[in-house]
Order: structure tokens, then C-alpha cells, then sequence
């Protein structure tokens, strides 16, 4: 886990997500923990993205459209951060996990 400036935090995430094999992906969360954008690499050009926070929903998305709509969750789930944690998951199950709330 790391804490992430938020002007890099789209770029970092696209370079993990091309690094990361099937079905793991990158959890990004913000300072208090309460809200989050989580990235599972389906296969090589799909993508699911799972928004919790001001907005619930889970969109699959293709290579082309992803980092267009991760920076509109970016810019929606975290309007006033300077720093984003970012995680690295194995698992789709690790994320159903309960985390420590600040």
C-alpha cells in the first residue's frame, strides 16, 4: 500500500493494470478509507471497474475507454485529496475484505 500524489495516480494505476495478469488489478482508496475505486483486469483488453463512495455502480470497460472513465471516477470519488492510497490485489476476493477505518 501506497500513498499516491493524485496528479499520478491515473498514470500509475494504467501502468500497473498493464503489468498485472488476470483477475487480479489495483484498489484505489482515499486517506479515511470510506471511499473507493477498485480496477479487475478481466483479460488482456477488459476491464471491470467497481465504484464505492459517493456513486455505486460496476461498469466494464475496454482498454480504449478506461482511462477516460477512471479519471471521471478520479475526479468524482476523491474532489479534494492531494494523496490517493493505491493497492495491489492477487484476488477479486481480497477486496470483500473489512479494512480499518480512520
Amino acid at each position: 500500500m501506497a500513498l499516491v500524489n493524485i496528479d499520478t495516480v491515473l498514470a500509475d494505476t494504467l501502468r500497473l493494470l498493464k503489468k498485472t495478469d488476470p483477475p487480479g488489478g489495483v484498489l484505489l482508496l482515499s486517506y479515511k478509507r470510506n471511499r473507493g475505486v477498485a480496477v479487475i483486469t478481466k483479460d488482456a483488453q477488459c476491464y471491470e471497474v467497481r465504484e464505492d463512495g459517493y456513486e455505486q455502480q460496476v461498469v466494464e470497460l475496454s482498454q480504449e475507454k478506461l482511462a477516460k472513465e477512471l479519471k471521471t471516477m478520479i475526479k468524482r470519488e476523491f474532489p479534494r485529496s492531494r494523496k490517493v492510497r493505491m493497492i495491489k490485489f492477487g484476488d477479486p476476493e481480497e477486496l470483500e475484505r473489512e479494512r480499518k477505518k480512520l
